[in-house]
């Protein structure tokens, strides 16, 4: 029995894996669902994951997202934002959907583009997992080449892991923001601040607490 993709209903925080799934089924999943919707996707070798995010999961990601432009800006970094792009790259048979994405160092080569194609286009330079609906699998994102993965686990930590030799490393300090050694203990405060007194307190207590650190 074939199965459609409109008799799959996913409630927030659920995950489906499907195996054995061609590169053009793929394609086809991602047309069919269309770039306006809540469930994200992931393909790597034939498995296809589609997931949809609890709200915690969507409050993280906006606070760290929200954190990344405002630390772009205060080092007066140019950069491209790409949000959930779906980057894939049917050579080497992976697709990811982060849920942030910026690219800086590569920014110029994305000015203007309204689609990515890793086949000839460079990956960003910084991708977010949120760990809270699933666990991000690094084979995808070592495969594609993504320079820095920050990773917020189950526990509310962040995770800084840097890509060398093709495999990814776990790093205390982010390249992207070497002036800034505690970052990774920085906004994992501030998520656990914002669920006591907001979301918009804790933010500009954190950009308030980087601007002291830096006038220091």
């Amino acid at each position: 029995m074939q199965i459609e993709l409109e008799q799959i209903i996913l409630s927030p925080g659920e995950r489906l894996l499907l195996k054995n799934v061609s590169w053009q089924q793929f394609e086809s999943v991602l047309e069919k669902l269309g770039e306006h919707r809540s469930s994200k996707v992931n393909y790597s070798d034939g498995t296809l994951e589609i997931m949809t995010p609890l709200l915690e999961h969507e409050k993280a990601k906006s606070i760290i997202g929200n954190i990344v432009e405002f630390l772009l800006d205060e080092f007066h970094l140019d950069y491209e934002p790409s949000a959930s792009t779906t980057f894939k790259n049917s050579l080497m048979n992976q697709g990811v959907e982060p849920d942030e994405s910026f690219y800086i160092a590569s920014r110029n080569f994305v000015i203007g583009k309204n689609k990515i194609d890793l086949t000839v286009d460079p990956p960003p330079d910084l991708a977010i997992e949120i760990d809270i609906t699933s666990r991000t699998q690094f084979d995808n994102y070592q495969v594609l080449g993504i320079p820095e993965l920050w990773r917020l686990t189950r526990d509310g930590k962040l995770q800084i892991n840097v890509l060398e030799n093709g495999r990814y490393i776990q790093s205390q300090l982010s390249p992207t923001f070497s002036q800034l050694p505690g970052l990774s203990e920085m906004i994992a405060e501030c998520l656990q601040e914002s669920k006591i007194v907001g979301t918009s307190l804790a933010l500009r207590n954190f950009k308030e607490a980087v601007r002291s650190y830096l006038q220091s």
